[in-house]
């Protein structure tokens, strides 16, 4: 007897059933608005010691104005602040962002601070560089918009 699957309304790949995440795409698999009701505690990982390091949001964003925060990829959680104008992202060890994944560009996107807004830059990736589920080229961002580079989710969060 074969185990009951989960399509996911996103990309329709078969989870186990009970599961709350896609495996494959990392969208939420639960009714419509329960995903709200749970909170993902952020962190940010040492870079000398590798430990988590908790992190306020509401603190960091006073701080440094901006952030991104991932929510898919299996690092769920894991924050980033933009405490630079321009941030690279990509699988090359140099990124300001690293995203350990093949389907992730050496050099993904750029995160780049023109006239005190943020725009994220598609550097000729081969998976595309998403904004809201749409790719993009460049894009203007927005407080929460979701932001995708391969198979990570990040959410972009701005005072």
């Amino acid at each position: 007897m074969l185990a009951p699957m989960l399509h996911c309304s996103e990309c329709a790949f078969a989870n186990a059933e009970g599961a709350k995440y896609c495996q494959k795409c990392g969208a939420f698999l639960g009714e419509p608005g329960e995903e709200d009701r749970e909170s993902t505690a952020s962190y940010r990982i040492d870079q000398a010691s590798g430990e988590l390091i908790p992190v306020d949001l509401d603190d960091l964003l006073a701080e440094e104005g901006a952030l991104l925060v991932i929510r898919g990829g299996g690092r769920a959680g894991e924050s980033f602040a933009l405490d630079a104008d321009r941030l690279t992202i990509g699988r090359g060890p140099d990124s300001n962002i690293f995203l350990d994944d093949v389907t992730v560009s050496r050099d993904h996107a750029l995160l780049v601070r023109r006239n005190d807004q943020w725009f994220l830059d598609d550097l000729g990736s081969l998976n595309g560089t998403y904004v809201n589920r749409r790719r993009i080229d460049t894009q203007q961002l927005e407080d929460a918009d979701e932001l995708q580079v391969g198979k990570y989710k990040l959410t972009f969060l701005s005072r």
